[in-house]
């Protein structure tokens, strides 16, 4: 239910989603359309048996450099995140969500380019 309002409230804003039900299929996706995928927001607890730390890692090896946000109801952060991560506690405002990756993705585009 979270899940489809996460997809409902991100299209009110002009994004698109591609969204999984659990951590096993959210690997599936990334394999399928990872190239795709501009920024990642990602659970830490996933229904199944991989979970958001796993999900950000495969997508850091698709997309190195775009961002990634870590969702939880707790601040218990006993995995290491990817370089470029962020965490935030739910719950969030979609909205600041989305300014959130914003920023991130220029950030990382603007040092890009600096090391070019």
């Amino acid at each position: 239910m979270l899940l489809e309002l996460l997809v409902t409230l991100c299209a009110q804003h002009g994004v698109e989603t591609l969204t999984a039900s659990s951590g096993e299929a959210a690997l599936t996706l990334l394999r399928e359309q990872g190239s795709r995928i501009d920024w990642l927001l990602t659970d830490i607890r996933l229904p199944g048996l991989v979970d958001g730390w796993s999900v950000a890692e495969a997508y850091r090896q698709i997309q190195p450099h775009r961002p990634v946000i870590y969702s939880s109801t707790t601040a218990n952060l006993n995995h290491p995140a990817v370089p470029g991560s962020i965490f935030v506690t739910k719950p969030f405002v979609i909205a600041d969500i989305l300014r959130l990756a914003r920023m991130m993705g220029s950030e990382l585009e603007a040092s890009r380019q600096l090391c070019a």
